[in-house]
């Protein structure tokens, strides 16, 4: 093969160090022929330091950078767009592999502020109420794509959160989620506490499982109904999912400590908003350490569901709370630049006016 070709073969196949764990960088290391403690010195550089090239590195010899350079680069992806709402919410449009896009949005509130990321483009799940679900599935983000939302967000330095809620189902692409967790709370990556992270799933119960083992990260469920025979007219993949089996698998797990566990509830007018609906609830999470989130429907196009009053949902909350149910209703945050709940879809186009962000 011609050496120019050669070379552009290398460089087109270089694979991204960021989202690496550290074993992955250990690998890496040994790999390219570096001592075993190179793995850290790149992993402070990625990790530490954010750096957005390999020659940055100085502290790492200049043929071991070379070598690194011809298999593997640091891709830092900035956004390509950046809509405000009037609440100052912004969602951000970051791309990824295949000339694909996911949204992340970033929420300020007081001396917190919450980023929630997304983990795939689009989502298997089709929840009925949900625009993600209508885009459908079309490709799950690598780690250095999920951490790539953190790490190139303008604000990253305000962060206090981070919430898997964005596009997608997070435990549909749980090896990646568990590596971006594993690098956020270790002591070679960000250095958080677990506690400062919640991962948002609809209750694959094999992952579910996996999960709650493998990070002690806070969990919230997507519930949005009181029984099955409810849940599955919301989200069709309760057929997959059961929710009967997923409680069961969080009922041998103490979250009674620091750790959270909620169910995210939406609520519809006429569906799953009665004091009935609030009655069958608190017997489904008999037995539970949690709380429950109650989330306003942000209407969606050609949906025949309607949002809870607010009467309802603050009737919704009391009847929980006095029959030993803590529940919260979720403050709405960038409705109106299609950031809420629910709203989040880079197939669709030009709904709702945005303002952009400076």
């Amino acid at each position: 093969m011609h050496a120019g070709r050669r070379l552009q073969y290398i460089m087109e196949e270089r694979k991204n160090l960021v989202g690496m764990t550290l074993s992955q960088l250990r690998e890496v290391a040994s790999e390219i022929g570096m001592p075993g403690f190179s793995a850290g010195q790149m992993a402070g550089w990625i990790y530490g330091r954010q750096v957005a090239s390999i020659d940055l590195m100085s502290n790492i010899s200049l043929k071991f950078r070379t070598a690194l350079s011809e298999r593997y680069e640091i891709v830092h992806a900035a956004p390509v767009d950046c809509v405000e709402s009037v609440d100052g919410t912004k969602k951000y449009l970051f791309p990824v592999n295949g000339g694909r896009t996911v949204e992340a949005v970033f929420i300020p509130d007081g001396d917190r502020a919450t980023l929630c990321i997304s983990s795939q483009v689009g989502c298997k799940m089709g929840c009925v109420f949900c625009m993600t679900g209508r885009q459908k599935f079309a490709y799950s983000l690598t780690p250095g794509e999920i951490l790539n939302q953190i790490i190139s967000l303008p604000e990253k330095e305000r962060l206090t959160n981070v919430v898997f809620m964005g596009m997608g189902e997070p435990l549909d692409n749980l090896r990646s989620v568990l590596s971006v967790v594993e690098v956020m709370t270790s002591s070679y990556g960000f250095g958080w506490s677990p506690h400062r992270i919640t991962i948002s799933t609809v209750g694959l119960r094999r992952e579910l499982k996996q999960l709650v083992e493998g990070c002690d990260c806070h969990i919230a469920v997507s519930l949005h109904a009181p029984t099955p025979e409810k849940r599955i007219r919301l989200i069709p993949a309760e057929k997959a999912f059961s929710m009967t089996e997923m409680l069961e698998v969080l009922r041998h797990y103490d979250f009674s400590h620091q750790r959270r566990l909620s169910f995210e509830y939406t609520m519809f007018q006429g569906v799953n908003d009665s004091i009935d609906d609030a009655r069958q609830l608190v017997r489904t999470l008999e037995g539970l350490s949690c709380r429950v989130n109650l989330i306003r429907f942000h209407a969606i196009p050609d949906s025949p569901l309607s949002p809870s009053s607010q009467d309802m949902m603050l009737a919704f909350r009391d009847w929980l709370t006095a029959h030993g149910v803590f529940a919260t209703i979720r403050a709405s945050r960038g409705e109106d630049v299609w950031a809420a709940c629910g709203m989040l879809n880079t197939a669709r186009k030009g709904m709702g006016e945005t303002k952009d962000c400076e």
